[in-house]
């Protein structure tokens, strides 16, 4: 297994799973390919998901469902496989570019071919995708603020959801703007801030309440919320003018 800044234990249970895999499927497994957090150096161990993408020959139904048993167990809770044929994937980046330039940017190709490297996306689909997913969050936002803002708890929930999200959509903007975008989250705020003057004071407490899993008070919530919100519109505004 490549080098990975993982616990012994997680890259264990790596290694376990891919010899899994390998002989639940055999020579229908193209590829497995690990992404996100796990391949960046941002893991959190018993907290953060392992991203996997596991190519196979045939993606069926009645085939990919034979791993249940597998990812179902325990031991694999935090295991998230994400299951295409070839096919499938290269027909598949025309619709979804944001999740395929993410993965792009950091991964690590446990098992077989490199299917990432080449996969062809376009700019053009990306912007649809961005707009689609930016205005799509305001609606979201602004019709769980008029229903929940009195509930603290949900309404918190509803920021570091959406916040999550508009991290990846984000980062996809930048690259609209013909900016290479830091995977490292700190950084990247850094980064929407100068191109976009976004409030970074709002964008920054908010990563590190949801990173230390804190809770907000009804007022800094709803403060944040509301200037959060409008940092959305600013950038949904540039989107729509591209």
């Amino acid at each position: 297994m490549p080098e990975l800044n993982l616990s012994q234990q997680t890259k264990l249970k790596l290694d376990e799973f891919v010899k899994h895999v390998k002989n639940l499927y055999g020579g229908d497994l193209v590829s497995i390919i690990l992404y996100g957090s796990a391949s960046s150096g941002e893991f959190v161990e018993e907290r953060s998901d392992i991203n996997l993408l596991v190519i196979l020959e045939n993606a069926s139904i009645i085939n990919i469902s034979r791993i249940g048993p597998l990812i179902n167990s325990g031991k694999f809770k935090t295991f998230e496989p994400l299951f295409f044929s070839k096919a499938d994937l290269s027909s598949s980046a025309d619709v979804f570019p944001i999740e395929f330039l993410d993965m792009r940017e950091n991964y690590t190709v446990l098992f077989g071919i490199d299917l990432l490297k080449d996969l062809p996306i376009e700019l053009r689909n990306l912007r649809f995708q961005c707009e689609h997913e930016l205005k799509s969050k305001l609606i979201l936002m602004r019709e769980a603020f008029i229903r929940i803002n009195r509930n603290t708890s949900a309404l918190q929930k509803m920021l570091f959801r959406s916040f999550t999200s508009v991290i990846h959509i984000t980062r996809n903007v930048l690259r609209l703007k013909n900016k290479v975008p830091n995977y490292l989250k700190k950084e990247l705020l850094t980064q929407l801030t100068d191109e976009f003057q976004i409030k970074h004071e709002v964008w920054s407490r908010i990563l590190e309440l949801k990173n230390n899993r804190s809770k907000i008070d009804r007022e800094e919530l709803s403060a944040l919320y509301i200037d959060f919100y409008a940092d959305l519109e600013k950038i949904s505004r540039f989107v729509d003018k591209l």
